[in-house]
């Protein structure tokens, strides 16, 4: 009989166990699944600041950058601005056409 009872008490402990359980994964989905929510809203917030980041920086490195490769882009340049002068030294101005 002491078997018995202890098998009883056994499958009680059991059943709270898995009751408590049950909770606790529910608990665990919840909070994970909130998690989840606010942890890709902060992806998404963090993103947004690192973009504005990195456009920040690039303000700053761009025109440095450029003035370090204007004496290796200086012959490029030139030369571009020669074939435009050319070409608009070379064009005629367009007609204009006045109405009465």
């Amino acid at each position: 009989m002491i078997e018995l009872g202890l098998l009883g008490l056994a499958v009680v402990i059991g059943v709270f166990w898995l009751i408590a359980a049950v909770i606790g994964g529910l608990f665990k989905l919840i909070f994970g699944l909130f998690g989840a929510i606010f942890g890709a809203f902060g992806a998404l917030l963090g993103g947004m600041f690192s973009i504005l980041g990195a456009g920040i920086a690039a303000l700053v490195l761009v025109p440095i950058l450029a003035l370090a490769l204007l004496p290796v882009l200086l012959p490029v340049l030139l030369l571009g601005g020669f074939v435009w002068l050319i070409v608009h030294l070379v064009r005629r101005p367009a007609p204009v056409v006045v109405r009465h």
